[in-house]
């Protein structure tokens, strides 16, 4: 299999700001006259909407995994509270649908409520309140439960997916499953279930999921398998154009990644390789790339257990680049 070329940058300097001549006085004196005071912008006295959706669960004896939907705004919502008992624990941005509450007491029932902030100050009405009752505490507990199998993603509409697999083991007992996305937990749901919906996907997007089992003790089992799925483009947006089946393996000193360049109508080249969410390299062909499966391995110096998330995406015949590819994360060795 060929090999690709090493990356050469080239750096481009920024043109120099040319000054404009300068105005006969007559205009400068025309425009000054022209102008006026700003109008200013009415006060927003309008709070959100409350937050919708909230659920509590509770993922050991001291912590509880609360989650809400956004709420909205005339304007915009800039963050999120937490409340137990009418107390706030948390301050959030408006980004974050979801937290841990910890160092709660065991076998205790707590209350929860979510606030939606704006800009102005504006705070929404409490949403409606939600309830769980964290853990017994158990006995010193070091065993992880085992891996989470079968997952699989199924789309629902553009903008939301259904992940479903089969039941992890536990010496004690499963507590909850985490869902992951690039290595970020973005879901959790209760120990008994074998499903989640997970919504706020970007229509025309390449995905990546993987499922953890956790117990009372907090152990996390390793990671699923990972489901990946695209989004259905919007209405009359082009398709997607990631590299797929992306595979990414760690031995000592170096990474190698593994993929399918997209079917473009023409010899892909270039590829832009991702570490973590940012440039690292671009990979290029020096002739017409092998057919079939791409691959490419880099040295790393990082020590054992590092992890990075990788993402590739490819250049298009138009020389722009297309979309992302779903990301894997590999832990260095």
């Amino acid at each position: 299999m060929q090999r690709p070329l090493p990356t050469v940058q080239l750096n481009s300097r920024p043109l120099a700001r040319i000054a404009p001549a300068a105005l006969p006085l007559a205009l400068v004196l025309a425009l000054a006259g022209c102008s006026s005071a700003a109008v200013p912008e009415a006060k927003d006295t309008r709070a959100p909407t409350a937050p919708s959706g909230v659920t509590a669960t509770a993922g050991s004896s001291g912590t509880v995994h609360v989650m809400w939907s956004a709420a909205t705004d005339d304007r915009a919502v800039t963050g999120y509270a937490v409340y137990s008992e009418g107390r706030k624990l948390k301050d959030l941005p408006a980004t974050t649908l979801m937290t841990d509450v910890v160092g709660l007491a065991p076998a205790t029932r707590h209350r929860f409520t979510v606030r939606a902030r704006d800009a102005a100050g504006n705070v929404s009405a409490p949403s409606a309140t939600v309830t769980a009752t964290t853990l017994r505490a158990t006995a010193e507990d070091r065993t992880p439960p085992s891996t989470p199998s079968a997952l699989r993603a199924t789309p629902d509409g553009s903008r939301a997916v259904t992940l479903r697999w089969s039941a992890a083991n536990d010496d004690t007992r499963v507590t909850a499953y985490d869902v992951y996305q690039a290595d970020t937990r973005i879901h959790t749901v209760p120990g008994t279930a074998t499903t989640a919906h997970v919504s706020g996907l970007r229509p025309g997007t390449a995905y990546a999921f993987t499922v953890r089992a956790r117990d009372a003790a907090e152990n996390s089992s390793p990671d699923s398998a990972p489901a990946d799925l695209t989004t259905a483009p919007s209405p009359g947006a082009p398709p997607n154009t990631a590299p797929t089946r992306l595979a990414v393996t760690s031995a000592k000193g170096e990474i190698t990644v593994t993929w399918t360049p997209p079917d473009t109508g023409a010899p892909v080249t270039h590829h832009e390789l991702h570490l973590n969410g940012r440039f690292a390299t671009t990979i290029i062909w020096g002739t017409t790339p092998p057919p079939g499966r791409a691959t490419y391995t880099f040295p790393v110096q990082d020590p054992p257990g590092t992890r990075y998330t990788v993402t590739l995406r490819a250049q298009l015949p138009d020389g722009t680049w297309g979309d992302f590819s779903a990301p894997r994360t590999v832990e260095v060795h």
